[in-house]
Parts: structure tokens; sequence; C-alpha cells
């Protein structure tokens, strides 16, 4: 295929990717705006570059004309998680999706490949709306933790760098380090609810401090600039050690004087 034609075969590939990472940044905010956990941590996607394709194509004997049937990952969506049992609930949330279908999984979590690798890979096909109809192609998921795509993303590098051919003595330093890493999310796993409650508190503060200097801004902007001295003090020795209902009793304060002035 000519470069040209190369694009426009990609373009379903591009727009699919697209749709799916905002379909779950908004599942991630939707667990955000009703305050509860979001086992979603962050989403990134990308399209395979047209030289991975075909070095992958030549790699498994794949025919061009046969490339939209049998590779998977041409459109790939990565989904990172905080903790090793996020990774099934955000597997569930995928098999439980309607605008998709499901084609299999691969479980290289449980399943640990032999150098070290771990995530958990959904292959799904997907509709895309084009200008000329509706069009099906493959995509794959990667649902891993952040130290898994930590370790994922050093291999990757070192791949490229041995052009696959990695020495020993650094496969076996890779090995060590992702048994570490996986050491690592069990440990956390441990103490999941302290993180998650600390995480939360942290969200609290945030909100309260933000709204809190909000109403300053505003008394300043109203020429208020005795009042809002006043608060951006208090406010300044509660931002590092303040309780939380510190800092909720002087928003309210904040917004009885705002009140007054309206």
């Amino acid at each position: 295929m000519a470069i040209g034609e190369w694009k426009t075969f990609l373009i379903p590939y591009e727009q699919a990717v697209e749709e799916l990472k905002v379909k779950f940044r908004s599942i991630r905010k939707e667990y955000r705006r009703k305050n509860e956990y979001s086992p979603i941590e962050f989403i990134t996607g990308r399209v395979k570059e047209i030289s991975s394709i075909l070095e992958k194509a030549n790699k498994f004997n794949i025919p061009l004309d046969r490339i939209g049937y049998e590779m998977e990952d041409i459109a790939g969506i990565r989904i990172m998680c905080q903790f090793v049992d996020d990774v099934e609930k955000v597997v569930e949330i995928i098999r439980a999706r309607k605008d998709m279908q499901l084609i299999y999984e691969k479980d290289y979590v449980t399943n640990v490949k032999e150098s070290g690798y771990r995530s958990y890979h959904v292959i799904i096909k997907y509709p895309v709306n084009m200008a000329d109809g509706q069009k099906e192609i493959l995509a794959e998921f990667q649902i891993r933790t952040l130290a898994m795509n930590f370790w994922a993303t050093i291999e990757h590098s070192l791949n490229y760098k041995y052009k696959h051919k990695i020495p020993e003595d650094i496969r076996n330093k890779l090995k060590s380090a992702a048994d570490a890493a996986f050491k690592l999310d069990e440990q956390m796993l441990e103490i999941k609810d302290e993180i998650k409650d600390a995480q939360k508190l942290f969200e609290v503060k945030s909100s309260l401090v933000s709204d809190i200097m909000n109403n300053v801004l505003t008394l300043s902007s109203m020429g208020k600039l005795v009042e809002s001295t006043r608060f951006q003090s208090q406010l300044n020795k509660l931002i590092e050690g303040g309780e939380v209902y510190e800092l909720a009793s002087l928003l309210k304060s904040t917004e009885k004087v705002l009140d007054m002035y309206r």
C-alpha cells in the first residue's frame, strides 16, 4: 500500500482510539463525581505506526490484505490501575459493555510471561461510524497496575535497543525487577484501605481549599481587601496542618461574608 492508502486504512483505528479514551475517561469521572473510588487511574491510547504494522505482519506471515482481520493491536488502549484487584474490576466493566464485542482475553497477570511481563489483555471488535458507513475494527485493551506499566515500558525500550535480543544478564535483572514490582503491588494491596482513605482526605481538603480561595478572590475583586486578607491569612495557617472541620468552618465564614455584600 502507498502512504496515502495506509493513512486511509488507519482512519477508523484512529477514531476508535479517540472514542474509547473518551468513554473510559468518562467512567473514571463518573466514579469521582459520585465520590466513589475509581478502579481506573488513567487511560492512554495509540495507533500502531505503519513500520510496526509491517514488521509484525512480516514476523507472523500476515498478508497485507488480512492485516485488518488478523492483527489485533493496531488500535491499542492502555488502562492503568492503582491496585492489582482493580484490574479484574476494569475487565468486568469491559465485559459488561454493549457498544463492543469481546473476542477473547489473555491473562498475563496470573499467567506471567517468562520475561516477567504482567498485564491483562482484552481483544474486542469495535464498530466505528465513518462518513461512508459503519466499519468494525479489532482493538486491544491492556489493563495493568502502575508498577506493571513502569516495568513494561522499560522492557519495551530495552527490546527496541537490543532488537529483541536483550543480553542474558539484563534479562535476569529485568525478571528480578518484575518480581519486585509485583511484590510491591501485593504490599500496596494489603494497605489499600489506608491509601484510599488518605487519598479521599486529600481530595476533600483540596476541594475545600479551592472553594475558600475562590471566595477570597471574589471578596478581593469586590474591593473588600480587609476581609479577603484576613481570610487568606487564616487559610495559610490551615493549608498544611488544618483539619477538615476547620477548613469547612472557614469556608462557611467566607460564604457568610460574601452573602452580606451581595
